[in-house]
């Protein structure tokens, strides 16, 4: 009650109630913002993951002394290693693309089956024109849709692929040029395929890049990417000829390190909003424990304890740490679960994309609330309010009551 007392204003303790005010908007503003950063540090890395991952495969395994001409046999005995979950042999290469725009760009050609590609489901599953039935037997090519939208091409225009390595003739390497149909337009979500990669078949992409009924390697795809390196000696035995694997962690680790330390380093930022407003806490109570040392002695003069004020005290910032941290905790999961409306109202309020994919390589904004974090958000906000209140609290039970009356 008297705690209560003490945080509401009057006007002679306007200084104090406007520094709990102030305390009280740091700390929300602080957990909202550490629940937000880390909602949507979370979000980013789990989508460049699902989807890095979900079109390249796991782990890349490679011929070493001899071409893979005998790729059908290793993939069927790839296939078998109890945690794979499909593989797909492939053949790429690096082309120059051109359509109907006046621009050329460069693209990666995927050389792959028909039954393959239907299980790699980021692209299978988002397709936006056309089908990829028959895609063996189509004699044309699947684009992204950035890739479409850039060379200016849609649902059966002729897409012209130029590889710098073609045919031998006498003057030397002439560059291979050759004209296919789009068969099938999809949008991955992630800008930097959507924007480079095209679909080929498998035969049709090993006439283009000369490779003689072999693939420059085999993906393989597993049910958990994250014990792909348990896997590893396995899928190498199973390859039963002189392979060289590389796994998704070697290939991103500089990557997703990078987002890694960034996500560490914004948590210590952010902290010390928090941090501050605790500090808010400590120099309100200070003024309050000044302003009310008459009441403090007529306490003490009644019968009141040393551990009764202090507790007072402690109640009195603590219900300032406590409902800071709760109304941040609402606002943060609110913000979180809108975060994407949020993005295009102020999109469209400045006129300005907040998010530009091109940059971000995302389409949408990602945020993704992990239970275990926002619970160590919570519990650090909390613990920093208590350890706040304790010195002023201490202080304002060591106050003799004789000083306080002689003072006031």
């Amino acid at each position: 009650m008297i705690a209560g007392r003490y945080l509401r204003s009057r006007r002679r303790d306007a200084g104090v109630s406007v520094i709990a005010g102030f305390s009280f908007i740091g700390i929300m503003l602080g957990v909202a913002a550490l629940i937000i950063v880390m909602s949507v540090m979370n979000g980013f890395r789990g989508e460049l993951l699902n989807r890095i991952l979900g079109v390249n495969g796991h782990v890349v395994v490679s011929p070493v002394d001899q071409p893979m001409t005998d790729f059908a046999e290793v993939s069927d005995r790839l296939s078998q290693v109890a945690g794979v979950k499909f593989v797909m042999p492939t053949v790429q290469g690096q082309v120059l693309a051109s359509g109907n725009a006046p621009t050329s760009t460069g693209a990666l050609i995927k050389g792959v089956r028909a039954a393959d590609l239907m299980d790699l489901e980021p692209v299978s599953s988002n397709v936006k024109q056309g089908t990829l039935e028959g895609f063996d037997t189509s004699g044309g090519v699947a684009i992204g849709s950035r890739l479409a939208e850039s060379l200016g091409l849609s649902l059966g225009d002729q897409i012209t692929l130029i590889a710098p390595e073609g045919d031998v003739t006498p003057l030397g390497t002439t560059p291979r040029v050759k004209a296919y149909p789009v068969v099938a337009i999809f949008e991955i979500g992630l800008s930097e395929y959507d924007a480079a990669y095209v679909y080929m078949p498998l035969s049709e992409s090993q006439l283009y890049f000369n490779q003689d009924d072999r693939v420059q390697g085999i993906e393989v795809f597993v049910d958990n990417p994250d014990d792909v390196a348990a896997l590893q000696p396995a899928i190498e035995a199973a390859a039963a000829r002189p392979v060289f694997t590389t796994t998704w962690q070697t290939q991103n680790q500089s990557f997703f390190s990078a987002l890694e330390v960034e996500r560490n380093v914004m948590f210590i930022i952010l902290t010390l909003i928090v941090l501050v407003a605790a500090l808010n806490i400590i120099s309100g109570l200070f003024m309050l424990v000044k302003d009310k040392g008459r009441d403090i002695a007529i306490l003490r003069t009644m019968g009141a304890t040393k551990g009764a004020v202090m507790r007072v005290f402690l109640i009195t910032g603590a219900s300032i740490g406590l409902s800071g941290t709760l109304a941040g905790f609402i606002l943060g999961l609110v913000f979180c679960l809108n975060i994407e409306r949020i993005r295009q109202f102020f999109s469209w309020l400045s006129g300005v994309s907040l998010f530009d994919p091109e940059i971000y390589f995302l389409s949408q904004l990602p945020a993704k609330v992990e239970a275990g974090e926002v619970a160590l958000v919570v519990a650090m906000a909390v613990g920093l309010s208590f350890l706040a209140t304790i010195l002023p609290s201490w202080q304002a039970s060591r106050l003799d009551p004789v000083e306080a009356l002689r003072y006031e």
